[in-house]
């Protein structure tokens, strides 16, 4: 991998929580590239695309507003949609293909551990044994993954997002139960937002909402449930590698003479340690080769399932009959309960086809899966059994004894590297999980290195790599065996999917608001089989399943921490910010020297003045010319535009040359920007937002040049534009559009001549110039957090200890940023919450 393709990115943590200040704040918003709240830009006169409707509620004097953003985020959200179109039968096969690679490798490398571990629990003693497992297999495949997540679970995505964190965001969007306080109005006009508010005809929809947002421990138990299937997914990071490679690797024991457990243990952690070393460089290089390997891979499958059912017992088919399943539990009662857990292995990675929905589409992975691995899998699974009814005592081995031996060593070499790039793919789903839980408060700031320029999902993060690989080798060093690893294994598995189904039957009843007994049909029929399934893996926690519980709590502590005290340490700043009539008090000087120059002043506040700013004014001997309070705030949807990211405001009057600045990114968007050119933007939308600031206040001195009768005629067309979340108006005929000009817009009214002349504007620019040519600064908080002394012991030991640890050990300030140090000043804060 080149050096240049690598990308350090600092990821912000942002808790923030909307703030009314009254009208103590002059409420000016621009979006980075086009138009500000109140303000029209100069191209909606020239192209002849205005809304009359909008221009009215410009012109109208109107009363003080808590925030002017949210009726231009409209306008701007409207501009830039995201139509893409649907991609042809050609095109969704071959992305169909790529899935193989990336989404399927998990559960194509099931069969070579699902029969030994399910016949390790129940004794081969007679056909209905192997019937009836086979049985237990098909069914569990048809109902989790085929019916569950291809039909219903799929469609249940945030922009095409997949996961627990894009439900999470999907349900926070609908109703405000986001307990991490980042959310505006202005978020909701995102143009990824897509926003239809629950009808008011549904009570239900509505009273579901009602009852997310007001009740607070609702909102704890939806934070919690999100946390914890995030932990599990990782606590599969750490058994997917280990558990796939020695499966493959145990192929050897019975083929290579001296090749005992030792041997195993040994080349299964050489095979890890390589893996988790070669994360660094990425998969780029590589990553075309997964889907033809896998693509192999099914098709052996496939391939010996079809040889072994002509072969040995071709009558196994009658195991499509579920009747079998109550045969082998009369036969095996509580036997047939411990071997229930062998078979939750065969779907192992079935929440990776939700989860990395975002690299493909939804066809294409109902096509992957229909088409090819699910019927690659009972084939092979047939295979197995029918050879199993001639060979009761190779189910220790199957899947090797059932390869014919004069292909023994293709079928390894393949079985290796799907095990490999099945390892591979939970890596990848463990860093995005991660870096998604950090967008959204709820991981501690990590360093994270993006391996590619035109990949943006390929991402490494070096800690979470070491860590994986250290579990991994701990895990394959106590457990030494695949069946003591896989009753640790279906644990996890069934936990991220019974997590799934809460959450896609929340989103049926609050967005989908579909009909309540087909809602709850869902829960019923898949959550009463995934409970059947915990209760049966859950019997295994004294025999290794205590393992993924012990690494799910750990996250779920850590994420949990970091979440509540980032919430205190943001309720603590918004109690200590600095008044606007202190502001004024102090009179345009600030009251002390100004010196040109620019300074840009990082915090999480997106109203009212941060109380750090107060330590520089008291620390500094002199302050930049020209202030700028940045943001860089996550908001709960996949991507922000470019064009949609940066969001301006006036703070305090014109001659104290303050602004704020909202830089909003979604929880997969990518933060690579060079400081170069983040400035670079910064500066240019600060120089729109002047203009387009004077341009409003032009419109407004020449209103009386309207002829009201007209304004308010023209103006009935447009009234529903207002009412609707989203505003999206399409183009009008030129004919109509022309007419709207020149009713409604006369140009002697426009003042866009005078604007240009206009020398309060000239002196501001110039004044922002002369600031940019002296130099950029970055004023940087480095604060402490701490308990009251009047908390109760347990908040105590919570922020002062673990809290404060996790500060210390994670990544913060400038390299967080991604600031040039050259150009750093901090000052200390102790935060009291």
């Amino acid at each position: 991998m080149e050096e240049e393709d690598r990308i350090e990115e600092g990821s912000s943590n942002n808790s923030l929580r909307r703030v009314d200040t009254g009208s103590s704040e002059r409420s000016r918003w621009v979006d980075g590239s086009e138009v500000g709240s109140e303000t029209l830009p100069f191209s909606e006169f020239r192209d002849g695309e205005y809304s009359f409707g909008n221009l009215r509620r410009r012109l109208m004097k109107k009363p003080k507003r808590a925030d002017s953003l949210d009726v231009e985020a409209m306008e701007i959200a409207g501009a830039h949609g995201h139509n893409l179109k649907d991609l042809s039968l050609l095109g969704t096969i071959g992305i169909a293909f790529q899935t193989l690679g990336v989404v399927y490798g998990d559960m194509g490398t099931s069969p070579l551990y699902v029969f030994s571990d399910v016949f390790s629990k129940v004794p081969i003693r007679s056909e209905v044994d192997v019937l009836g497992a086979l049985s237990l297999v098909i069914y569990t495949i048809a109902v989790i993954p085929l019916a569950k997540y291809v039909f219903v679970v799929l469609k249940a995505n945030d922009n095409g997002e997949g996961g627990t964190f894009a439900l999470y965001s999907l349900i926070c969007r609908y109703a405000k139960v986001n307990k991490l306080p980042n959310q505006q109005p202005a978020d909701e006009q995102i143009s990824s937002f897509r926003l239809k508010l629950p009808t008011p005809e549904l009570e239900r929809a509505l009273g579901i909402k009602e009852a997310l947002e007001t009740k607070g421990y609702l909102k704890t138990l939806l934070l919690l449930l999100v946390l914890m299937g995030t932990s599990m997914i990782i606590g599969d990071g750490i058994l997917t590698p280990a558990m796939s490679v020695m499966s493959a690797m145990s192929g050897l024991q019975g083929e290579v003479e001296g090749f005992g457990t030792n041997a195993l243990v040994t080349s299964s952690i050489v095979i890890l340690v390589a893996l988790f070393s070669i994360q660094r460089f990425g998969t780029g290089k590589v990553g075309f080769l997964f889907a033809p390997v896998l693509a192999l891979w099914f098709f052996s499958l496939g391939s010996i399932g079809i040889y072994n059912l002509l072969k040995y017992n071709i009558t196994v088919v009658r195991a499509l009959n579920p009747y079998y399943i109550v045969l082998f539990f009369n036969k095996n009662s509580k036997q047939a309960w411990s071997a229930l857990g062998g078979c939750v292995l065969c779907i192992t990675g079935a929440e990776a086809m939700f989860a990395d929905l975002g690299h493909f589409s939804v066809r294409s992975i109902q096509m992957a899966f229909t088409c090819v691995v699910f019927p690659c899998l009972l084939l092979a699974y047939m295979g197995q059994a029918a050879y199993l009814t001639k060979h009761p005592d190779a189910s220790a081995r199957i899947f090797y004894d059932s390869v014919p031996e004069s292909l023994f060593w293709p079928v390894f070499v393949i079985a290796t590297l799907a095990a490999m790039i099945a390892s591979q793919a939970m890596i990848s789903a463990t860093f995005s999980c991660v870096k998604q839980a950090m967008a959204l408060g709820c991981f501690p700031r990590l360093k994270i290195i993006h391996t590619s320029k035109k990949r943006i999902g390929q991402i490494y993060i070096p800690v979470i790599n070491w860590f994986l690989m250290i579990m991994c080798i701990l895990v394959v060093s106590i457990f030494r065996s695949t069946t003591h690893i896989a009753n640790a294994y279906g644990i996890a598995e069934v936990g991220v999917m019974m997590v799934s189904t809460v959450l896609v039957t929340l989103v049926m009843l609050l967005i989908w608001q579909t009909n309540l007994f087909l809602a709850l049909c869902f829960p019923l029929i898949f959550g009463s089989v995934e409970t059947i399934y915990l209760l049966a893996v859950l019997t295994k926690i004294l025999e290794g399943g205590w393992v993924p519980l012990v690494f799910a709590t750990f996250f779920l502590t850590v994420m949990y921490i970091w979440n509540y005290g980032s919430v205190l340490k943001y309720q603590s700043e918004v109690r200590e910010r600095i008044s606007m009539d202190f502001m004024r008090e102090l009179g345009s000087t600030l009251g002390t020297i100004r010196i040109p120059g620019i300074g840009l002043l990082y915090n999480e506040l997106v109203q009212g003045i941060p109380s750090i700013f107060g330590q520089f004014l008291l620390t500094l001997p002199a302050i930049h010319s020209t202030i700028i309070f940045v943001c860089i705030k996550y908001v709960p949807v996949p991507v922000v535009p470019q064009e949609e990211r940066f969001l301006f405001r006036r703070v305090c009057p014109k001659d104290y040359h303050m602004f704020r600045c909202i830089a909003r990114y979604g929880y997969k968007d990518v933060r690579k920007e060079d400081s170069r050119v983040f400035e670079q933007l910064l500066i240019e939308s600060l120089e729109k937002f002047l203009r387009c600031e004077a341009l409003d206040d032009a419109l407004e001195s020449n209103l009386h040049d309207f002829d009201p009768d007209r304004v308010s005629v023209a103006s009935d067309t447009y009234t529903d534009d207002l009412m609707v979340p989203l505003i999206h108006r399409g183009k009008r005929s030129e004919p109509e559009q022309e007419q709207l000009d020149s009713d409604v817009l006369p140009s002697s009214s426009v003042g866009y001549s005078s604007m240009e002349e206009d020398p309060a504007l000239e002196y501001e620019l110039a004044a922002l110039r002369e600031a940019t040519d002296s130099g950029l600064t970055y004023l940087l908080a480095h604060g402490d957090v701490r308990a009251k002394k009047n908390s109760i012991f347990v908040k105590k030991l919570v922020i002062n200890y673990f809290y404060a640890f996790l500060r210390r050990n994670c990544r913060a300030g400038a390299a967080n940023l991604t600031v040039p140090h050259m150009n750093i000043l901090q000052a200390g804060m102790t935060y009291m919450v």
